[in-house]
């Protein structure tokens, strides 16, 4: 529990070695105001979350106080929190909420004195080359130590974000996909517009020896050549407004609902091939039917028709 003033939070405390920070976290790129000097001066330093800073009205240079609910120092009214005055020497910005809500920072020594563990940790932080191998890497390391000790990793410790993130973009594919379908019943109502207007010439090709395999083709290949240029033109649109978007992140998220400040962006070329398969793919399945209407036309009665 943290306190200044009169507010009052509650945190995830962290002691790290400063000299090894670096190798595993680059919370220290995040800092926004001040440093991460957490032993310089009189007093002990810790470096705290912005959205956190902001709820206890604190800057840096300000000092506030640490109660360890695992500590209790004995007094004639009972036993009291053991707690430990900090100087803020900086405020982060990680830009996600649990985090710059929530974390706090100081120099593993002071942290051990503070829940009076002397030289013991609660656990060591590691980062791996390859993100995606954590679970092997940590299943591993849990085999190797066994009983009691036990490992985490980024995946397990947000599985639930990313089951609803898999099914949110499930949802959106087939949303995105629908849209298309719509858009494709244009291309059947302007191909089926294009007959219409273009009977009298379909009978005269007719008449000349055209086949209705030919005609059929003509009228595949005009619903292909305007779905194929939708397509292009969506997926360049589109681009460009999600490069935009990843640079200057111009759309801001309420960090205590979405656990972060801005919309985040990530293109994914598979992701853009798959929704330019499937955009021509639908706008070729509507063309059948315009097409085989057009290449059943009988030529007399298409060159008489007005």
């Amino acid at each position: 529990m943290i306190n200044h003033d009169n507010y009052v939070d509650g945190i995830v405390l962290r002691g790290v070695d400063k000299n090894n920070l670096s190798d595993v976290s680059d919370i220290e790129s995040k800092i926004k105001y001040g440093d991460f000097n957490l032993t310089g001066g009189d007093t002990p330093g810790i470096v705290i979350g912005s959205i956190l800073a902001d709820n206890l009205r604190v800057h840096t240079g300000d000092e506030l106080r640490i109660f360890s609910t695992a500590n209790f120092t004995p007094t004639p009214m009972g036993p009291i929190p053991k707690f430990k005055t900090f100087r803020v020497v900086g405020i982060f910005e990680a830009g996600m909420f649990e985090f710059d809500a929530a974390l706090a920072y100081v120099s593993l020594s002071s942290a051990q004195k503070l829940v009076g563990m002397e030289d013991a940790v609660t656990g060591i932080e590691v980062k791996v080359d390859d993100i995606y191998k954590a679970p092997e890497i940590a299943q591993e390391i849990e085999e190797k130590l066994g009983f009691p000790f036990r490992t985490n990793h980024w995946i397990r410790m947000n599985r639930s974000l990313f089951a609803a993130l898999k099914l949110e973009k499930t949802v959106m594919f087939i949303i995105l996909t629908l849209i298309i379908v719509v858009a494709a019943s244009n291309i059947i109502g302007t191909l089926i517009m294009i007959v219409i207007q273009r009977t009298k010439d379909i009978g005269i090709l007719k008449s000349l020896g055209a086949s209705s395999r030919q005609i059929m083709k003509i009228f595949m290949f005009q619903g292909l050549i305007i779905g194929a240029v939708g397509t292009t033109l969506g997926i360049i649109v589109g681009f460009i407004i999600s490069f935009l978007l990843g640079k200057y992140k111009f759309i801001s998220l309420p960090g205590d609902v979405y656990f972060i400040d801005t919309l985040p962006v990530h293109m994914v070329f598979d992701d853009f091939l798959i929704v330019a398969i499937a955009s021509i793919l639908i706008s070729f399945i509507a063309t059948i039917y315009p097409a085989m209407k057009a290449s059943r036309l009988d030529p007399v009665k298409a060159i008489r028709y007005e």
